[in-house]
Formats: C-alpha cells, sequence, structure tokens
C-alpha cells in the first residue's frame, strides 16, 4: 500500500498474467512470488480457459480471474476478441464457440468484470468495439504485446477514436505476462484507490474506475474551473490529449509535478499521459466534457 499525492490509500495491482496452467512460463507459485517480491498488492491470475480462484492474504491478494477468446484463425479481419474475467464467483459457462457478446454475458452473469484485453493487439476496430456490451474496462497498455514477437502494446489510438464517437472505458495497463525474463513482468500495472487489498474492496474500486494505470509514475487529472490540472510525481513529459488535434497542449521539463490546460469549445473529451525521465508512462482516465456515452 502507497499513500498517493493527496494522501489517498493505493494499491499495487497487475490484471492479467499467465501462468504454466495455460502458456505462462512460471508456475502459478512461482508467479505469484515474483510479484509478491515486486512489491504488488494483488493480481489475478488469467490463464487461457482456466478459473483462477481468488485468495486472501495481507502482503499479496489473488483476485480470482480467466482469460478466454473466441474461435478463430487468429485474422484480425475476421475479428479476434480476448476477454478477460474478473473477480468472478465461480467458473463462467463458456465455450470457445461462442461469440465475444456471449462470453461477455456469461461473465457478468457469475458476478464478473469484463476487461477487453489489448485491443490494439488485436486488431479491434471501433466499430467492433461499440457493437459489444457490457464491457467494463480496456487495456490502453499491454506489456507483452510490445515484447518478443510483438509490437502492438499501446491502445491510445483506439481508446480515442472511442471517445471521439462518445465512448470511453476505464484504462487499464496490464502485463499479460507469459516470459517472466524481464521484458513482461512487473512494467504495468494500475493503482487502485481502495481502503483495503482485500477483494471486497478492490474488486467494486476496480469496476467504478478508481485507479490510474502506470508503469511508475503517479497521474491525476482533475478539474479546477474551467481548466483542467494534471498533477503527478516528478515527470519530463505532460501531456493533454482530446477529439481536437493541433493544439499545443505538451509540457516538457525536468522534475514537472503539474501542468493546465483549458479545453477548447470544441473538445469534446480529454485524458493525459506522463512520462517520466526513465521513458515510464502513466495514463488517467477519460473525462468527458459534454454528454457522452458510457461504454457500451
Amino acid at each position: 500500500m502507497q499513500l498517493d499525492l493527496f494522501g489517498k490509500r493505493r494499491y499495487k495491482v497487475n490484471l492479467h498474467m499467465h501462468t504454466t496452467l495455460s502458456d505462462g512460463g512460471r508456475t502459478p507459485a512461482e508467479a505469484v512470488q515474483i510479484y509478491r517480491k515486486a512489491g504488488y498488492d494483488a493480481v489475478a491470475l488469467t490463464d487461457h480457459w482456466f478459473f483462477g480462484e481468488g485468495e486472501e492474504s495481507e502482503d499479496l491478494t489473488i483476485l480470482s480471474g480467466a482469460e478466454y477468446h473466441t474461435k478463430g484463425n487468429g485474422d484480425a479481419g475476421e475479428g479476434v476478441y480476448h476477454i478477460v474475467g474478473l473477480g468472478m464467483r465461480h467458473a463462467p459457462s463458456v465455450t470457445m464457440d461462442m461469440s465475444a457478446q456471449q462470453i461477455i454475458d456469461r461473465i457478468r452473469a457469475v458476478g464478473g468484470i469484463v476487461v477487453l484485453a489489448h485491443p490494439a493487439w488485436s486488431l479491434t476496430t471501433p466499430e467492433r468495439m461499440k457493437a459489444l456490451r457490457g464491457v467494463d474496462a480496456t487495456e490502453i497498455y499491454n506489456t507483452v504485446s510490445g515484447v518478443h514477437m510483438s509490437r502492438r502494446a499501446d491502445s491510445s489510438l483506439l481508446v480515442d477514436l472511442m471517445a471521439m464517437q462518445g465512448y470511453y472505458y476505464p484504462l487499464i495497463a496490464a502485463d499479460d505476462t507469459h516470459y517472466y525474463d524481464g521484458t513482461d513482468n512487473c512494467v504495468s500495472y494500475i493503482m487502485v484507490e481502495a481502503e483495503d487489498n482485500a477483494p471486497e474492496f478492490l474488486l467494486p474500486a476496480i469496476r467504478k474506475g478508481k485507479f490510474y494505470a502506470t508503469q511508475g509514475p503517479e497521474v491525476h487529472l482533475l478539474r479546477d474551473g474551467d481548466e483542467f490540472v494534471v498533477r503527478c510525481s516528478p515527470c519530463s513529459e505532460i501531456v493533454f490529449l482530446s477529439n481536437l488535434v493541433g493544439c499545443p497542449r505538451v509540457f516538457t521539463g525536468e522534475g514537472l509535478t503539474e501542468a493546465r490546460y483549458c479545453p477548447r469549445e470544441a473538445e469534446s473529451f480529454l485524458r493525459a499521459q506522463v512520462l517520466d525521465a526513465d521513458g515510464r508512462a502513466a495514463w488517467t482516465g477519460v473525462i468527458p466534457l459534454r454528454d457522452v456515452k458510457q461504454a457500451p
């Protein structure tokens, strides 16, 4: 547990990782120990088609989880959907022959949080994202999707295209750990605002989007009258992003901890991201500036 810039409790959580129960390189016990040593407060073991039960612990909580995907040959033109279920009461009744929407519905039926995994890696178009109902969050950054055989880790463009059309999601950074070789473990995570790291506190906070996504920096986007302000740990770059292109809203320097921006009339949403001196990023959620649709 850490206290953030405002004195609120924050818990370090990785919500997507694999073990030898599917295609991961470490056993569940080994994987948990790696994250425990790295100072995590909670993880979810989300092996493919294997329901991982939760386990409470004072130093590292394990949240129940699994990852499911639709049947196909991996051709993104036909649709590739990987869906993570978190906090499920028990294993959902799902099969690979089901559609993405059917899988989502089954996860929700057992009380699970639905995360659309690595949409950039999957080349999930905005049209396909808009067709899904009941998605609670999506991954803005997926570590393993940027190493070894992959180079599409960052889903920021898809997040912005969705927000531009009036749809926004809580944004998760996660490792999706497979290799455990230092490239894809203990890199990207969320910092959850909660009273405790027990599932009954973490899961509702995650569902409500009470977290920021990060690889190290702390970041907050707040409204202050007509302005928006980013407050963060010392960074070298602060960027405001919206539907409006060509606006001067990139701030650079050494040890930046605050930046302010007054949105233009045409802007319909705003989010922020920062980079620290080591190149580690952090992302806020999307703030709507006028009437928009919630994520479907």
